[in-house]
């Protein structure tokens, strides 16, 4: 069944309409793990969202729906009309707006760190706790079902982070998104919003900041300060550079584990080439530690 039809068909039932009545208009890009459509229902726009394969490894569905729901009184995110927990199929109503990778980030910090403190000062906890190593480990053990022995280089790395760890994991926890980079935030009319919160959980507050230099980490250290409200001192661009690095080797075992199961050929991505990319971040960020 290709995309188009299985959106048809799970439209057609979700809503009770004839899948005639279901278009399909354009697939969103920015997101390497799932497919994102807008399609047209009776004059009226939403998302849908598929899954890429064995995204279950890495997201928990049943979190993600109770997160979706404590999260609804932020008003930062699209109404979710459907999300199925075994599929992870997601219908949502569309948003108009642009995202923010295709603007310039640095104009919107103060908003962006607004969006963040909205979050992270709302009082909502969570019975779900990020848990960053756990997490790790659990990444870790998918590649090495495939035989994978893990590099010195990353080893290396993730032994010195977990030299920090207490300190690192010492910090009072908020809710966190868990992925705020730039992609997953839009532009509207009427204020910024931020989606995709399949990465949510309780978590140092600082995890956010960090996410948003996914893509260039100069994105990350000019958001600091804007939502510190003061220039940040070196134990502050340390939390940072740490949460980071973590980041990073959590991404190198996403990567990793992609090609291992035949991505980087269905997606025409090198993600063996991307796990590299994430250990060398991981070497730069480190030597940044003061």
């Amino acid at each position: 069944m290709t995309h188009e039809q299985r959106i048809k068909a799970t439209c057609a039932q979700v809503f009770s309409v004839s899948e005639k009545d279901v278009t399909v208009i354009e697939r969103l890009m920015g997101g390497m793990s799932n497919f994102t459509y807008v399609i047209d229902i009776q004059a009226t726009r939403y998302t849908f969202r598929i899954p890429g394969k064995n995204a279950d490894k890495f997201v928990n569905r049943d979190v993600e729906k109770d997160h979706l729901k404590i999260i609804e009184p932020l008003n930062l995110n699209n109404e979710t009309v459907y999300l199925n927990t075994e599929d992870g199929v997601k219908i949502a109503r569309y948003l108009v707006g642009q995202p923010l990778h295709e603007l310039n980030p640095h104009d919107y910090l103060q908003e962006a760190a607004n969006v963040l403190k909205t979050i992270h000062d709302s009082g909502i906890t969570s019975p779900h706790a990020y848990a960053p190593l756990k997490r790790l480990e659990r990444y870790e053990y998918n590649v090495k079902a495939y035989n994978h022995t893990h590099h010195n280089r990353y080893n290396e790395y993730k032994e010195t982070l977990l030299k920090h760890w207490d300190w690192l994991n010492s910090f009072p926890k908020t809710l966190t998104h868990g992925d705020a980079q730039v992609s997953n935030f839009v532009v509207t009319d009427n204020a910024l919003k931020l989606m995709d919160w399949e990465f949510t959980g309780m978590n140092d507050p600082f995890y956010d900041i960090a996410c948003f230099g996914n893509t260039n980490f100069d994105h990350a250290i000019a958001l600091l300060p804007v939502y510190l409200e003061h220039v940040p001192n070196s134990q502050e661009f340390n939390r940072l550079y740490l949460w980071r690095t973590f980041q990073c080797l959590q991404w190198h075992n996403v990567a990793l584990y992609k090609e291992f199961i035949g991505l980087s050929q269905d997606l025409s991505v090198d993600f063996y080439k991307v796990a590299q990319i994430y250990l060398d971040k991981a070497e730069d960020l480190l030597a940044k530690l003061k």
